[in-house]
C-alpha cells in the first residue's frame, strides 16, 4: 500500500504544474480528495493551480492561516462575464436578504453564520470583507466563495453546475419547493429519464438552467421575484386592494398605502420588480425560452395562468391578514413594539408571537408560495393540494381562531 501511495504521489508530481508540486506532496496525505478533484478539473489542464487561488504564503502546517480563501472576485480574474452577471442577479444578494429579515438574529448562529440553516444556502450571497473577517474569526473558514455553491470545489465542474440537481440543495422544502415541483412535472420527468438513458439524448427536456439561466446568464432573475409582489398596481381594483394589504403586512407600505423605509430594503434585495418595464423585460426572456419548444401563444397563455393564480392567492391572503389586523385594532392581541404598523408582520416567520400569527406566516410563506410556484412550474398537484387548498383551509382556521379569541 505504501508503494502504491508513493507511486501516485510521483505521478501527480509529474502531471502537475511546478507551482502545485509542493502543495500536492503535503495535501495528498492531508486532504487527498481535494487533490484528486483538482486533478480532474479543467483548471489543472490550463495551469490554474493551488497557488493561483490560495496564494503562495502558506507553506507548512504551522502557517495554515496564510492560505487565501478565494471568493467571487478570485473567479473574476478569468471569468469576468459570469461574475458580472452574478453580481447583477439575485443570488449575489442572498446573504444581504437573509440579514434583512427582522428576527434573523433570534436564530442560533450555527444556522446562520454556521451555514446549518438559512446561511447554508444564503452563503452564496456576496459578503463584505468585514463580514468575511468576522465569520472567519468565529471559526467559519469555508463556504464564502459564492461560485462554489454551484461549481463545487475543487472540480468546479461546468457539467455539474448545468444539471438540475445542482439547484436541488437550496431550492427545495418549506418555502420554495421548486425541486419537488420541477422533478415531478412533465418537464422534470423527461429530463431525469434522459439522465438515466430511458429517453435519447436529443429529447427536448428543460432543466432549471434552461429556463432561469438562458445561454448561461448568471443573473437568475424572474419576472415576479421571490415574493410574487410587484409595482405598479394592477388595473383590477380588488387585486390592488389585496396587494396593498400584503405589502402592508410586509412593512413596505404604511396604513395610508405610502412607501415606508423598508421599500429600500426590498429594492436592495431585488426580490420584486418595481416597474412595468423591469417586469416585462424578465417576462419576455421567459417567453423566448418557452418558445424554443412551444408556440409563443401557448407560452403567453401558460404564464398568464400563473399571474391569475397569484391574483386568486392574494385575495385569500389579504382576507387572512385583515382578520389578524382587526385583532390588533380591537385590542384582542397586542402588537409587538417592533412592528412598524398596526399590522401583522409576515417576515417575522416562526417568531410571530401568537398561534394565529404563526398560521398566517405559514399561509403566506408555504402555501401561497406553492400555489403560484406550482402553477408556473407546471405541477398541478402542488398548485392545488399543497397550495390553493391549504390556503383555503388556513383562511377558515384563521377566521375561526379570531372568532374564538373575540369571545
Amino acid at each position: 500500500m505504501k508503494e502504491i501511495k508513493l507511486f501516485v504521489v510521483f505521478f501527480l508530481f509529474f502531471c502537475a504544474s511546478l507551482n502545485a508540486q509542493d502543495c500536492i506532496e503535503c495535501h495528498y496525505m492531508v486532504s487527498p480528495k481535494a487533490v484528486s478533484e483538482w486533478q480532474m478539473s479543467k483548471h489543472s489542464q490550463v495551469d490554474v493551480d493551488c497557488v493561483t487561488c490560495h496564494g503562495a504564503e502558506h507553506k507548512s502546517r504551522e502557517d495554515v492561516a496564510k492560505a487565501v480563501m478565494p471568493n467571487y472576485e478570485s473567479c473574476n480574474e478569468c471569468h469576468e462575464e459570469q461574475t458580472t452577471q452574478f453580481k447583477n442577479g439575485k443570488h449575489a444578494l442572498a446573504w444581504a436578504a437573509m440579514k434583512a429579515m427582522p428576527t434573523i438574529h433570534a436564530q442560533p448562529l450555527a444556522m446562520t453564520e454556521g451555514q446549518k440553516g438559512c446561511g447554508g444556502c444564503h452563503k452564496q450571497g456576496i459578503k463584505t470583507k468585514e463580514e468575511v473577517a468576522k465569520l472567519r474569526a468565529e471559526g467559519s473558514l469555508y463556504g464564502h466563495a459564492s461560485c462554489d455553491a454551484c461549481h463545487t470545489r475543487h472540480t468546479f465542474s461546468l457539467k455539474e453546475a448545468r444539471q438540475p440537481q445542482a439547484c436541488q440543495t437550496c431550492h427545495q422544502g418549506f418555502d420554495h419547493p421548486q425541486w419537488e415541483m420541477y422533478s415531478s412535472s412533465k418537464h422534470g420527468v423527461r429530463y431525469l429519464l434522459k439522465q438515466n438513458g430511458t429517453l435519447p439524448e436529443n429529447t427536448p427536456a428543460p432543466t432549471c438552467q434552461t429556463c432561469h439561466m438562458p445561454e448561461g446568464n448568471h443573473e437568475v432573475r424572474t419576472a415576479w421575484g421571490f415574493l410574487a409582489v410587484r409595482l405598479p398596481m394592477p388595473e383590477d381594483e380588488q387585486w390592488t386592494k389585496d396587494r396593498v394589504t400584503i405589502l402592508q403586512a410586509l412593512g413596505v407600505l404604511d396604513l395610508e398605502g405610502k412607501p415606508t423605509a423598508l421599500l429600500e430594503t426590498i429594492k436592495g434585495a431585488d426580490v420584486a420588480r418595481l416597474t412595468e418595464e423591469a417586469f416585462q423585460a424578465e417576462r419576455n426572456k421567459m417567453i423566448n425560452v418557452c418558445a424554443s419548444c412551444h408556440t409563443e401563444t401557448h407560452a403567453k397563455n401558460e404564464l398568464q395562468k400563473g399571474d391569475d393564480m397569484i391574483r386568486e392567492a392574494d385575495h385569500l391572503m389579504a382576507q387572512a391578514i385583515r382578520e389578524v389586523a382587526a385583532l390588533y385594532k380591537d385590542g384582542i392581541i397586542k402588537k409587538p413594539d417592533a412592528y412598524p404598523l398596526n399590522f401583522p408582520l409576515l417576515l417575522t416567520f416562526h417568531d410571530a408571537p401568537t398561534s394565529i400569527e404563526q398560521k398566517l406566516f405559514v399561509m403566506f410563506l408555504e402555501h401561497r408560495m406553492r400555489t403560484f410556484m406550482g402553477t408556473f412550474h407546471q405541477n398541478p398537484d402542488y398548485a392545488l393540494w399543497y397550495g390553493w387548498s391549504e390556503m383555503r383551509r388556513d383562511l377558515q382556521e384563521i377566521k375561526e381562531l379570531a372568532s374564538h379569541m373575540r369571545k
